[in-house]
């Protein structure tokens, strides 16, 4: 095993021991949504993080929810039948299946207007085919990932990725998928897949991800099923 790997574990565990300290500032919620909100949380810290040692916070969210085993080829079935549906249903995005979870990616020109936050109408039919399948599978958390090209100010496309992950999860919620399995995050020019010097590039990095990964209690369940408890 190599050094690399076991410092991204060694942090993994402890965002997820420091993730106990969420807990205070959800005293009037049951332990269930507490559990729900700390998982969707936990999964963007681990996201940031693990992003920065591999250039992706999306599937740094989904490597940090890898179970592995036995109970990990469970979770991987599922997420194979729910990637399959996706890619049929949603033709204009980009669905590939990443450890034990699910990358979808947008680019920004299919969800949005220049330089806007506003869910153009268009890609509505996206939202709620993506919508109808995290219904389906009910079991999983996602992290939704805004980018921009490197044109314009550091700050200006950083705040934007933010404001179009947030609209992105907003209207999902409108459709019915509950706040406490979304979290969010804006990166700006900060990941890119592309080269920023030429319009096909920068057109790439104009994106939006959605990390698909079981949620924690999905995650234990399985375990548990899986070694017989």
């Amino acid at each position: 095993m190599n050094m690399r790997y076991l410092n991204i574990r060694a942090t993994v565990t402890s965002l997820l021991a420091t993730g106990m300290l969420v807990t205070s500032g959800c005293a009037s919620m049951n332990q269930k949504e507490r559990g729900a909100v700390i998982g969707a949380g936990a999964g963007a810290a681990i996201g940031g993080v693990i992003g920065n040692q591999t250039g992706s916070t999306a599937r740094g969210a989904i490597i940090g929810a890898v179970v592995g085993g036995a109970a990990g080829a469970i979770i991987g079935h599922q997420m194979d039948q729910q990637a399959k549906e996706l890619d049929q249903s949603i033709p204009g995005a980009k669905v590939e299946r990443v450890g034990e979870g699910i990358e979808v990616t947008f680019e920004s020109g299919l969800l949005f207007d220049f330089d806007s936050d506003r869910i153009r109408s268009d890609a509505a039919k996206n939202f709620q085919e993506l919508a109808n399948s995290l219904q389906k599978f009910g079991n999983s958390n996602l992290l939704i990932v805004g980018h921009t090209d490197s044109q314009g100010e550091d700050a200006y496309n950083m705040n934007l990725s933010q404001r179009r992950a947030n609209s992105a999860s907003a209207y999902l919620q409108s459709l019915g998928v509950p706040a406490s399995r979304i979290s969010t995050a804006g990166r700006g020019e900060s990941e890119p897949v592309a080269s920023n010097d030429t319009d096909a590039g920068r057109q790439l990095n104009r994106r939006v991800e959605v990390a698909i990964y079981a949620s924690p209690e999905y995650r234990e369940q399985v375990k548990k099923s899986s070694s017989g408890q």
